[in-house]
């Protein structure tokens, strides 16, 4: 049983609790995340019902230096492929305060302010999607067969250009990727919100299985308790530790590329 101090560590400061309000009712939708230890893995698939052959697989590249100067500004520039349906790309700020972004920004028909939300701690990002359709862009560009630039709308690279270090071009960063992911999208029986499970596979053999659902800002704090008292009654680990998909995506990558330039 997790200790009151572990517990403890887990809960938001009433500070952190004001701002959270603060940014989600500027938001256009609030994800709760929860990352399952790998030892809790098999568990937490049996006490959910998940049934891994309805997962859909996908590649995530991510496009930064061998010294991650994007990630330290706060900026992700990602691209996947994805199992049956055509690429997609995003360029992500964050954290951001959403009042604060130009209205021709926060206003764009493919622009997504969202809460991530997490034991412990919450992030509010600003992320300019695009769709590229049916066909094999990302794949190319992960060959070096072409330019990273080509896979972002206009917009993406004027965002891209607003928030990058200086003289950092899109076409100057190297491909850290591929991530393989599964993902699962579900009901739990007796939970009447959509799940999604994302198992992601990395080259080291490291697995992290993140449970998520997403609802509108209003909505946080109560679908946040009706998750945790299911997720519970599941036998779910609500308080092992953290880790974030993309950072350790990052950090393996860059370690990779810089061992490899020595």
């Amino acid at each position: 049983m997790p200790t009151a101090s572990k517990r403890a560590t887990k809960r938001l400061t009433d500070a952190q609790l004001e701002e959270m309000l603060a940014l989600t009712s500027h938001a256009d939708s609030v994800e709760l995340k929860l990352t399952v230890p790998d030892s809790e893995r098999r568990a937490t698939v049996t006490g959910l019902g998940m049934d891994p052959l309805e997962a859909q697989i996908r590649q995530v590249f991510f496009f930064d230096t061998p010294d991650l100067r994007l990630n330290k500004a706060g900026v992700v520039v990602r691209a996947r492929r994805v199992q049956g349906r055509g690429d997609d790309t995003v360029v992500k700020l964050r954290p951001i305060v959403p009042d604060e972004l130009p209205p021709s920004v926060r206003n764009a028909k493919t622009m997504v302010v969202e809460v991530d939300a997490m034991p412990g701690g919450y992030v509010c990002s600003a992320s300019f999607k695009g769709a590229l359709g049916p066909g094999d862009a990302v794949k190319r560009v992960a060959a070096g067969e072409r330019a990273i630039r080509k896979l972002y709308s206009k917009q993406q690279r004027a965002f891209y250009a607003a928030h990058a270090p200086e003289g950092l071009e899109l076409d100057d960063l190297a491909v850290l990727g591929p991530i393989n992911v599964l993902k699962l999208k579900f009901t739990p029986e007796g939970f009447n919100r959509r799940m999604v499970a994302e198992l992601w596979l990395y080259p080291d053999g490291e697995r992290i299985l993140e449970l998520s659902t997403k609802c509108g800002p209003q909505e946080g704090f109560q679908v946040a308790a009706e998750a945790r008292a299911m997720l519970a009654d599941r036998g779910v680990d609500l308080y092992g530790e953290q880790q974030t998909k993309t950072k350790t995506a990052l950090d393996y990558f860059a370690k990779s590329l810089q061992g490899a330039a020595t």
